[in-house]
């Protein structure tokens, strides 16, 4: 039962939790409860075992080995660890170029603006009206001082699939690290995340139906053997090789593996009904005279960014609220109302940009009265 009347469409900003997930959590947190690190007895034998469980369930998704996944609080931390903990290492083989595009979340943006701020240089790729990174600019990009490319698997506002394999072909024979945000795509689109060339992964639990405060970074070994060269960004244990210290949040951690579990046991049947629930919402749409932003045929079902001429979508937002719960942007940013830097960069009309409204949502999800919606959208528009 939700809160709200409201049917919820914010699914990217985060997710409810899975029933299954609801129960192993509790189950860690109440009974077997213990510490990972403790191995002189079977709470901690116990625990640890859930975690290792939890990391074999993630690295699954990915087509990853259990070695390489370093759980963390989620994407964001991920992000950073992967950007960050390279930093000392491209500066020290003479590689401080990095390329990224312009339409990733500020989770990697500002890391890189940081890094920037430190001698580092940084190339934004744009993309098109379709909102797609072009595999061409990448090549013409690179160059032999370039260190690291950070591209997202999934543009979190307008559900964007970016052409990972192309990119990765691009690399093949290049030494770059390559860096995949994949807090939106993890678990819903399988194929591309488990392209041997992709080095870097992040994650984030609450995207996929397990609780906020937990994610992993997938560090794939190079050659199935060479750990990549990746610095801590705080100290004070070994936990995580060394990369993450600080007491391993069990109960959570088993939470995240058994949302991965179910991700892979439920995927076709997820995919199949988020087709159903966007279909209805592209019905809405062009019933209301909207233009969808992106393109459809290379996105994930689950997100659909649409504007509407002459509606201001803070407007829209605000009249709608009983009816469901939508954003216009990523929620990191929703406290401090900025037009989308995703939108302007793929230079769509102004109108578009200010009137654009995202609608996310889950397999489970259903649309409220269209025409009442259809309905609000005249009345609010100027």
């Amino acid at each position: 039962m939700y809160l709200s009347n409201a049917a919820y469409f914010d699914f990217a900003a985060t997710t409810p939790v899975d029933e299954r997930v609801v129960q192993t959590v509790l189950h860690f947190m109440r009974e077997e409860f213990g510490n990972s690190g403790s191995r002189t007895h079977a709470y901690g034998v116990n625990a640890r075992n859930a975690v290792e469980a939890a990391r074999r369930s993630v690295a699954d998704v990915v087509g990853a080995t259990d070695d390489e996944v370093i759980f963390t609080s989620g994407a964001t931390e991920s992000d950073n660890l992967a950007i960050l903990g390279l930093a000392a290492h491209l500066e020290s083989v003479g590689r401080r170029h990095i390329i990224t595009s312009a339409v990733e979340h500020k989770a990697v943006l500002e890391p890189l603006e940081y890094l920037e701020s430190k001698g580092f240089e940084v190339t934004y790729l744009g993309v098109d009206e379709s909102g797609l990174v072009n595999s061409v600019e990448l090549a013409s990009g690179l160059r032999e001082d370039t260190g690291l490319v950070s591209i997202m698997h999934v543009n979190n506002e307008t559900g964007v699939i970016q052409p990972l394999a192309d990119l990765a072909a691009v690399l093949s024979d290049h030494p770059a690290f390559f860096h995949v945000d994949a807090a939106q795509g993890f678990g819903k689109e399988l194929d591309l995340l488990r392209l041997p060339r992709i080095d870097l992964i992040s994650i984030s639990g609450h995207k996929i139906y397990a609780p906020k405060g937990v994610g992993a970074l997938v560090t794939r070994k190079r050659h199935g053997r060479e750990r990549l060269p990746i610095e801590p960004l705080m100290y004070g244990g070994g936990q995580e090789r060394g990369l993450r210290p600080g007491t391993v949040p069990v109960a959570l951690v088993a939470g995240l593996g058994e949302a991965a579990r179910i991700a892979i046991l439920d995927y076709q049947r997820r995919l199949e009904a988020a087709r159903q629930v966007e279909q209805k919402v592209l019905e809405f749409v062009e019933a209301a005279g909207g233009t969808i932003n992106g393109d459809r045929s290379r996105s994930i079902p689950n997100i659909v960014n649409a504007s509407f001429r002459g509606l201001d979508s803070e407007a829209f937002i605000v009249a709608t609220k009983s009816l469901v719960a939508i954003s216009n942007g990523a929620a990191c940013s929703s406290h401090a109302y900025e037009r989308s830097h995703v939108l302007e960069a793929m230079n769509i009309e102004t109108w578009r940009v200010g009137g654009a409204v995202r609608f996310s949502f889950s397999h489970e999800s259903s649309l409220p009265d269209s025409d009442e919606l259809v309905r609000i959208i005249e009345s609010v528009r100027f």
